[in-house]
């Protein structure tokens, strides 16, 4: 099989992280008998300091013209004052509504080895296995009119939460078919505000029919500001969460912590779209930022990018094996004590960003030739 991918690297450690996932990607292609075609493009800063624009049409087309995105992260503190139509983030919006990629995937899993890397006790993480299910068009991010202005009463700003049913019902539906394939709890928690907004009432009447369709699987409905206290409280309890775009925003950033570190996050943004292999058109990126703080330091954790490539080969050209290998080699590095220093603890081994990603090939090869 050939993998035509297109690369965004983006800005900080984007790059870095995103070198290694490409190092493990070529690894996995070689052992299984693949063939890894790519290209590269601009995003974000890295683009707008050379062709003034967060993504050009240029980038856009080689996107349309590969089998899926890898993504590595975008952001540059020189852009924060930026207006608008200057920041690097308006790439990311752009990639999906362009690409119609309304459903992003976010996997939180508390592995054994990292139990004591969270802030929350062990007991409490133990059988952490969920996904966060976000709809990603749509909400406050994308609404309008969103604006700033100014009147004689002074400064003013507006944003907009729109949603219409089809959109709900295509992101609720999403999480239910996602409930049944899982070895889970066949759960699905819909997180709304419905004791306060419209498009939340709307959201759970819609959630509400759509889960009539599944009696396999139990719904609940729970609001976002009780979801984030009992994704501390009792983070177990969950197996799908189903979310708007916004709160799913917020949410998936603390369900990070379950896990240990955002550098063990990866996410993928799937749509409508399907290839020749009958997987989703997606573009897959770890859920951290770009990290300006330790850029260029080598010391970025690149397993949320490797995992990218995981999620990738599974929902893209449905390639189970190969998806498994990469996960088994990740969680066989934590087990064997490697860490990058996000994770660093006494009586574990400090790896830089290259031997992170190193350690994970090499465990890749071992698998396959064992």
């Amino acid at each position: 099989m050939n993998f035509k991918i297109a690369v965004l690297p983006g800005d900080g450690i984007g790059q870095e992280v995103t070198e290694e996932a490409l190092k493990v990607f070529e690894v996995v292609a070689e052992e299984f008998g693949h063939t890894l075609d790519t290209e590269f493009g601009l995003v974000g800063g890295a683009a707008l300091d050379a062709e003034g624009v967060p993504i050009s049409d240029s980038a856009m087309e080689m996107c349309n013209r590969a089998d899926a995105i890898l993504f590595g992260a975008v952001g540059l503190p020189k852009y924060d004052t930026a207006p608008m139509e200057k920041r690097p983030e308006l790439a990311l919006f752009r990639l999906r509504k362009g690409f119609e990629l309304y459903a992003n995937l976010r996997p939180v899993k508390n592995l054994p080895a990292l139990q004591n890397a969270s802030n929350l006790k062990p007991e409490v993480l133990a059988g952490v296995d969920l996904v966060v299910v976000r709809e990603l068009t749509g909400g406050l991010y994308f609404g309008k009119p969103a604006e700033r202005y100014t009147d004689a009463e002074g400064r003013k700003a507006v944003d907009t939460l729109p949603y219409s049913e089809q959109e709900i019902s295509r992101i609720v539906r999403t999480a239910f078919e996602l409930a049944r394939q899982r070895n889970g709890k066949k759960r699905v928690t819909s997180v709304d505000k419905a004791n306060v907004l419209h498009t939340s009432r709307l959201w759970r009447e819609v959630a509400t029919e759509v889960g009539q369709e599944y009696p396999d699987i139990a719904l609940e409905h729970l609001l976002v500001d009780a979801t984030a206290m009992n994704l501390i409280r009792k983070p177990a309890a969950f197996d799908v969460i189903v979310t708007e775009n916004m709160f799913g925003d917020i949410l998936t950033d603390e369900a990070s912590m379950l896990a240990g570190s955002m550098g063990l996050l990866a996410s993928a943004s799937l749509g409508t779209r399907h290839n020749e292999y009958g997987g989703q058109y997606g573009m897959y990126e770890p859920i951290h930022g770009t990290a300006p703080d330790i850029t260029g330091q080598g010391i970025a954790n690149p397993l949320a990018a490797i995992g990218c490539v995981a999620m990738l080969l599974r929902s893209t050209f449905g390639l189970e094996k190969e998806a498994s290998t990469i996960e088994e080699a990740i969680e066989q590095a934590l087990n064997d004590g490697l860490r990058t220093p996000d994770l660093y603890q006494p009586g574990t081994t400090k790896l830089n960003t290259i031997q992170m990603g190193d350690a994970v090939a090499e465990r890749v090869r071992t698998k396959v030739t064992r």
